[in-house]
């Protein structure tokens, strides 16, 4: 999906790699995002983008979310230098999703039983882009 809505990266990033591990979420009957990824599982990430826009249930969650967190949340229109991606293994390769670039960045194999050794990787080339920048996270989504 597009991202097209400003300071939403985290959430997009969020929703790519649910989207792309379906198969392992057991969702609620009545969930507003399984509604929502069942509803654009046929649309274009520019037209999911655009359904996103108008998407009341996660928009609400979004900023509920944004306002808990440790630091004061930026204003929906300002500039800010960080960003939220998603790497996810879809298909026996490990993807970059990236809402900002015009598709998935395929990073070439990889496996449930590799994925992690092999995001790691990818943050390191990440990381050796800039050496002195010390803003970063990672986040792994996994079964209880």
């Amino acid at each position: 999906m597009k991202q097209t809505i400003s300071n939403a990266c985290g959430t997009i990033g969020l929703i790519h790699a649910i989207a792309n591990n379906r198969d392992k979420i057991n969702f609620e009957a009545k969930s507003s995002l399984k509604k929502f990824l069942d509803d654009s599982v046929s649309m274009s990430p520019e037209e999911r983008a655009k359904y996103l826009e108008t998407y009341e249930a996660i928009r609400v969650t979004h900023e509920s979310s944004a306002h808990e967190g440790q630091t004061e949340a930026p204003s929906i229109d300002e500039k800010v230098d960080l960003h939220f991606i998603a790497l996810v293994n879809v298909g026996g390769n490990l993807y970059e999703l990236d809402g900002r670039k015009p598709f998935p960045i395929n990073h070439g194999q990889s496996s449930d039983a590799t994925f992690l050794e092999d995001a790691i990787e990818v943050c390191k080339k990440f990381m050796e882009r800039d050496p002195e920048e010390l803003r970063f996270n990672a986040i792994a989504l996994s079964a209880a």
